[in-house]
């Protein structure tokens, strides 16, 4: 598994958020500067977020975004699956996917569901508030 860069400012952009005042929304712009990320590919993903009741934005004057739960709330796994999709480690352990025709003969299936397993165990593990502490060591 290889996250991409949406997953991985997903992250940037949601501990940006945490770490603002939480009552007012922050300006897309104000978030790109200090990520360093373009404010196109930030839209993108941010409609992305929205979309999935991660944060809530408003347009126009004093508008931007805010996040809707609490840092803590927000668990790296659910962030990824939502920007990458999935996780697993291969096509057949995919949400949805075809079931192999060699599952019954498959020596590695018991390999790749535990490795999925981790992962997954993993990333549920750590939260955006757990990331923001890593900043203020």
């Amino acid at each position: 598994m290889i996250v991409s860069t949406r997953g991985r400012y997903a992250l940037r952009v949601l501990i940006d958020l945490a770490e603002q005042d939480s009552s007012s929304f922050v300006p897309l712009r104000d978030i790109a500067n200090r990520q360093n990320i373009s404010q196109k590919y930030i839209e993108s993903i941010m409609t992305m977020l929205s979309k999935n009741g991660l944060i809530i934005g408003v347009h126009g004057k004093g508008g931007g975004y805010k996040l809707i739960k609490s840092p803590s709330e927000y668990k790296v796994s659910e962030i990824l699956k939502i920007t990458e999709g999935s996780l697993a480690p291969v096509a057949c352990l995919e949400c949805g996917a075809t079931p192999c025709a060699r599952i019954d003969n498959c020596r590695t299936i018991d390999m790749w569901k535990e490795l999925d397993n981790r992962v997954s165990g993993y990333l549920s593990s750590i939260t955006i508030h757990d990331l923001m502490k890593k900043n203020q060591n």
